[in-house]
């Protein structure tokens, strides 16, 4: 098993119980597929350094969790089509 970490902002325009629920279907992407989240850091609300679709904030999470190499593949791709996720990005921590 293989520790990944998923960074992903979400727009700063929708509500908290949304925001929420995206970070949610995020974890349940990773369980769908056979992998095992270990910790979510809630950076908060940040100001972008340039403007991601007309917005200059949104909101950080950064999961970690650990799964073979097919996973963070399959789980970006589900991201990628997600409403309300501006930016999103998977790398292998080393051991």
């Amino acid at each position: 098993m293989n520790k990944y970490e998923l960074a992903v902002v979400v727009s700063a325009k929708i509500e908290d119980d949304a925001r929420t629920e995206v970070v949610e279907k995020v974890k349940a992407l990773v369980l769908r597929f056979g992998g095992n989240v270990t910790d979510v850091d809630e950076w908060g609300k940040r100001r972008f350094a340039y403007e991601i679709q007309k917005m200059k904030e949104g909101y950080y999470y950064f999961i970690h969790f650990e799964s073979d190499s097919t996973v963070p593949g399959e789980v970006e791709q589900r991201i990628r089509i997600m409403d309300n996720v501006l930016r999103y990005l998977c790398v292998r921590q080393e051991a």
